[in-house]
Order: C-alpha cells, then sequence, then structure tokens
C-alpha cells in the first residue's frame, strides 16, 4: 500500500494560521461570555452582545475560508471526508486535526498518540513507580479531541465498551476520557493510513 498523502506547501500553511486565528477568537468569545454574566450596566451588556456578534461573524468567516482552501487541494477534501466520518469528530475538529498533525497516517499508533499528548507516562524515580499521566505533545490537539471523545462515548459503541469497563475497573472518569481520546486518533490515524472511511464495525 502507498504511503499516505502528507499534505505540504502554501495551502497548509495558511490552514494552520486560520485554525490558530479561530482558536484564539474561541478563548475571547469565552472571556467575552463570561464577563457578560456578570455586567449590570446596559451599555456594557450592549456593547458585550454586539462583541459576541462580531466574534462568531468572524469565527464563520474563518470556517468558511477553511472549507475553501480544503476544496482546492484534493488531498486534504479526502482527508477531511475521512476524518468526519468517525463518530464525534466533526468537520471543526477534522480540520484542526488536519492543520495540527498532517503527518497523521504516517505514523505508528505509539507516535499518533505521543505527538497528540495521549501517551501515557508512568513517574518514576529509582524504584519507585508513580501513576501514569499524560504530558507534553501537541495541547491543542489534545484540547480539541475531548468533546469528540464525549460524544463519540454515545455513538460508538466499541469506545463506549472501553469507557465503561475503564471506570468499572475504578479508573478515574478523566482517565478513561483520555483513553477514549487517545483510541480516537489512534483510529484517525489507521484510517488516513488505510485511505478509508469510519464503518460501524470500526472501533
Amino acid at each position: 500500500r502507498p504511503a499516505a498523502h502528507v499534505p505540504k506547501g502554501a495551502i497548509l500553511d495558511e490552514l494552520t494560521e486560520l485554525v490558530a486565528a479561530r482558536r484564539g477568537l474561541m478563548r475571547d468569545r469565552t472571556a467575552s461570555l463570561n464577563r457578560a454574566k456578570s455586567q449590570q450596566i446596559a451599555l456594557l451588556k450592549h456593547q458585550a452582545a454586539q462583541r459576541l456578534n462580531q466574534l462568531e461573524r468572524q469565527v464563520a468567516a474563518i470556517d468558511r475560508q477553511c472549507r475553501q482552501l480544503i476544496a482546492r487541494e484534493t488531498g486534504l477534501a479526502h482527508r477531511l471526508a475521512i476524518l468526519s466520518s468517525i463518530p464525534g469528530i466533526g468537520e471543526t475538529t477534522a480540520i484542526a486535526i488536519l492543520a495540527d498533525m498532517p503527518e497523521l497516517g504516517q505514523l505508528e499508533p505509539k507516535q499518533a498518540a505521543s505527538l497528540a499528548g495521549l501517551a501515557p507516562v508512568t513517574r518514576q524515580s529509582g524504584a519507585w513507580r508513580g501513576r501514569s499521566s499524560i504530558r507534553g505533545g501537541r495541547a491543542h490537539l489534545r484540547q480539541a479531541l475531548y468533546m469528540p471523545a464525549l460524544v463519540a462515548l454515545r455513538f460508538n459503541p466499541p469506545l463506549k465498551a472501553k469507557y465503561q469497563a475503564l471506570t468499572k475497573a475504578g479508573k478515574p472518569a478523566k482517565i478513561a476520557i483520555t483513553a477514549i481520546m487517545r483510541k480516537l486518533i489512534i483510529l484517525a490515524n489507521a484510517l488516513l493510513r488505510d485511505e478509508r472511511k469510519w464503518t460501524p464495525t470500526i472501533a
């Protein structure tokens, strides 16, 4: 099987910049929403509403530009379709994955998890071994996979079963969700490698 296509060049650079800008706008939106909750003065409430509307228009414009860019690059459009076929991974997350991890599809499973900052790391010193945790990797991508993991628990029975098995075994919910996020990025890597969309028989 030929190696999975890894997008390069100006279009990918532009997509990466757009995704980073969108991320900043979403942070601003969250901050504006939080401020608006505590504001009592009518003028400030009005200004907050205007700011939120402006942010939403800017996010929508970036989303349109991302779609247009991807449509111009057949390889990116194909990869987007594969990623979007996975339950829980919507268009926004799929685009973030394309931008943040363009090499996905050419990695070993452990590499994919590690680059996403989802590989478990056991703290140890001499003979002492501590609990496993996650660290490093591409934090933005890890954050982008959190909500998709929650959605996947509803629509992907094998992942739901995995989560339930972990929590039943006494794992904290946070650890179990991280395991589902890890499964998602490994699944995305495998589907891109094989150039095929998700089907219900694939976890």
